[in-house]
């Protein structure tokens, strides 16, 4: 680090993968053209996780790619034990490359005696020896306030919007399953040139079911519904199942990440979805690649450029839009 306390250009970049996600990073290191880093991560016999970086690192410009998604306290813990391993090589700087940061929606406390989630693991990856994070589409904004480190916080848009340009025109809705999503449906309508809309869910009284209305014009339109994950897929489907008793014509669905708990490849099977498009910031099962109705598109190029430029102590603000 110089005296101005920017990056210093020179560093081997070595990029390394725990088990989350290595097709994506396997994606990504082609893209940048360098080797991915050897690395062993196996189990003792009870369980835990071991580590052994095979390869020199001392001096090295590090970017570990590692998404916490499920088994997420599995992948959490090979991300810190390996941050640990590499800060113990000497590497000069870790960045940590999270596509998916999990335990992220208990970002504040909605009850009494409740934690949050997103600050602990946030102080647990500094605390390892993370010197940068790298992450896409956070569930909440303010998380990135959380670390006491550099946060570089990308966007899926020009990726999603790349998809949606070649699938719509300007007749198309972009809609909010929910009024939090309002602010990311209208930058993406602005962008399209296209309307936007909103699924207003109430629950009228306790244990009933929710009753939903839909803002904006949808009838004999294409509409898409757009959120940064889905998870059980219940609000997504109730969403659909809305729009199509509106009149929508074809309703397609864009997400960042596929968590895909629980039922929600069924609800997306039996439901009025026509597509549901996600990145590969969490890979997807057999049974949800195997899906008709689902399409994963890669962001490897959008990470790759953000280590370069990372790496090289070049701008990355581009990228955030």
């Amino acid at each position: 680090m110089n005296l101005e306390g920017q990056r210093v250009v020179g560093n081997v970049l070595k990029i390394f993968s725990g088990n989350s996600n290595t097709r994506l990073a396997e994606e990504v290191v082609r893209k940048l053209d360098v080797p991915l880093g050897r690395a062993n991560i196996g189990r003792f016999a009870d369980g835990e996780i071991n580590v052994t970086i095979g390869e020199n690192v001392r001096s090295s410009d590090v970017f570990l790619i590692q998404s916490t998604c499920s088994p997420s306290n599995e992948n959490l813990m090979e991300l810190l034990i390996m941050i640990d391993a590499l800060r113990r090589a000497s590497a000069e700087y870790i960045t940590a490359v999270i596509p998916y940061y999990g335990y992220a929606r208990q970002d504040r406390k909605v009850a009494p005696r409740t934690p949050i989630t997103a600050k602990l693991v946030a102080d647990l990856i500094a605390t390892a020896g993370a010197t940068r994070v790298l992450s896409i589409d956070m569930h909440a904004g303010q998380i990135q306030g959380f670390f006491n480190v550099p946060f570089d916080h990308l966007y899926a848009m020009p990726v999603l919007l790349d998809h949606m340009r070649q699938n719509f025109g300007p007749e198309a809705v972009i809609v909010s399953p929910d009024a939090g999503g309002v602010e990311r449906a209208r930058a993406y309508g602005k962008r399209l040139n296209c309307s936007i809309g909103m699924i207003d869910k109430r629950r009228p009284q306790p244990n009933e079911a929710k009753v939903m209305h839909v803002l904006g014009e949808v009838e004999d339109r294409d509409v898409i519904l757009l959120d940064d994950m889905i998870d059980t897929a219940g609000t997504l489907v109730a969403g659909a199942n809305a729009l199509k008793d509106r009149g929508a014509r074809r309703i397609f669905a864009y997400a960042t990440h596929a968590v895909f708990s629980g039922p929600a490849l069924d609800r997306i099977e039996g439901s009025p979805l026509d597509k549901v498009v996600v990145t590969n910031s969490i890979p997807l099962s057999e049974r949800g690649a195997a899906s008709s109705k689902i399409e994963s598109i890669s962001i490897a190029p959008l990470i790759a450029e953000a280590i370069r430029r990372i790496h090289h102590g070049d701008s990355v603000s581009s990228l955030f839009v």
